[in-house]
């Protein structure tokens, strides 16, 4: 079986079997001989900054040296991305041989994609016998299938309205969801989220006896650099203080995503009796592989990709855009989902807007061009559209001149697109 038939292969076969319980999974799991039982690490929740936590962490496990694996979603280009053991994505041999060996198993849960490559992950992970697992929980968190690995540290980033049809429609209902991953006596790491939602959070993890390091009350990051190569901050947690921490992601909020990655390490560095190293430290921070999310492709002109998928996404990169590029208009290229809250991320685009390049990516789910310029027209914003978003994206660099900026947002598929179209044509 060939790659992409492979993927089209589970895509079209499991795709449709989503059911968020965990009793399929529990099953599925067992007849494996239930290998997340043999795992540890982090679970990370939240609804955004959770890959850029996962992509931290798994820089500081690395620079220490442990056998570290990372499990994520969606993947950008390729299914492998889902999985780095050591830093490298599994082989695609590796994952049809492993996929293959339970897909009997799979027919019998029928068990939906997510599913299969979580367990598919699990399987890998104990396989290269790792020491220790990054899991990223892929919706909400209670019935998520991730939801049975039991994590040493567990990590919630922050609550925003996201997947409201499936999660709920407030921050307090979704946040008693990303709540689920909390476990009896697992160390809780939380990330800059409201108060409201947080005190729902709070309330769970006080049930279950959960110690809790709260942003803020017990850890703090202050920026003191932030421009298109990366982030200078400082960081205080406990008897830990590092100033000046320098890491090759981009924006304020990513400040609080790796602090937030650096206060779950410690954690988990001290349950292990591992030594902390502050020069570990800061050399881990400036190996972060994070594609995606303010990804710099181009400095003439400046061309930025970022994930921003959803509206609190959106006004992560607008505030970071103002602070590196304050009183300057920018190019956008988007394409974004039609069961996000699209009018309101283009609202939010448009106040820095110069022009604006619009095309539908490849997902179902995409919104039509014709529904993202209805909103930009109201604006008064010059566009453009094209039918794909490789050419859309083309076009837009055309256009560009040396000292312009063109940011390309408004969903991972978008952004994967256009990935894959500069790999392909580098």
């Amino acid at each position: 079986m060939l790659y992409n038939e492979f993927l089209e292969h589970i895509f079209k076969r499991y795709s449709g079997n989503v059911k968020l319980e965990l009793n399929r999974m529990q099953g599925l799991l067992a007849d494996m001989g239930n290998p997340e039982r043999q795992l540890n690490g982090f679970h990370i929740g939240g609804t955004n900054g959770k890959g850029s936590v996962c992509a931290t962490l798994e820089a500081l496990c690395l620079e220490s040296g442990l056998n570290t694996a990372l499990n994520t979603s969606p993947h950008l280009i390729n299914y492998s991305e889902r999985f780095r053991i050591n830093g490298k994505e599994p082989s695609f041999e590796k994952i049809l041989n492993t996929f293959l060996r339970y897909e009997n198993l799979f027919e019998k849960w029928e068990a939906s994609f997510f599913e299969i490559t979580t367990a598919l992950a699990f399987s890998m992970f104990r396989e290269q016998n790792v020491e220790v697992s990054i899991i990223e929980v892929g919706l909400g968190g209670r019935l998520d299938a991730t939801n049975l690995f039991s994590p040493d540290v567990a990590v919630i980033t922050n609550i925003g309205l996201d997947h409201i049809k499936t999660l709920g429609g407030t921050l307090e209902i979704i946040a008693a969801e990303k709540a689920g991953i909390i476990k009896e006596g697992i160390p809780l790491v939380l990330g800059d989220i409201e108060d409201s939602p947080r005190s729902i959070i709070e309330g769970i993890a006080a049930l279950k006896q959960v110690p809790v390091f709260r942003y803020k009350r017990d850890w703090q990051t202050s920026i003191s650099k932030d421009n298109i190569t990366g982030i200078s901050f400082n960081f205080h947690f406990g008897n830990y203080e590092f100033q000046n921490l320098e890491a090759n992601l981009i924006g304020e909020h990513q400040a609080i995503n790796i602090g937030t990655a650096l206060t779950a390490f410690i954690l988990y560095a001290e349950k292990k009796k591992l030594p902390i190293s502050e020069e570990i430290i800061r050399k881990a921070l400036q190996h972060i592989s994070w594609k995606g999310r303010m990804q710099l492709l181009s400095q003439k002109p400046i061309i930025i990709v970022d994930g921003a998928h959803n509206v609190h996404g959106v006004k992560a990169l607008m505030s970071t855009l103002e602070k590196i590029f304050p009183n300057r208009k920018v190019k956008f290229m988007v394409s974004i989902l039609r069961d996000k809250d699209y009018k309101q991320m283009l609202s939010l685009l448009c106040p820095k807007a110069e022009q604006f390049y619009v095309a539908q990516n490849q997902s179902e789910r995409a919104a039509s061009v014709e529904e993202q310029v209805a909103v930009i027209e109201k604006y008064n914003i010059p566009y453009k559209t094209a039918y794909t978003v490789t050419e859309a994206y083309a076009l837009a660099v055309k256009e560009c001149k040396p000292d312009d900026i063109l940011i390309v947002c408004g969903s991972l598929f978008t952004v994967g697109e256009v990935l894959e179209f500069q790999k392909d044509n580098a």
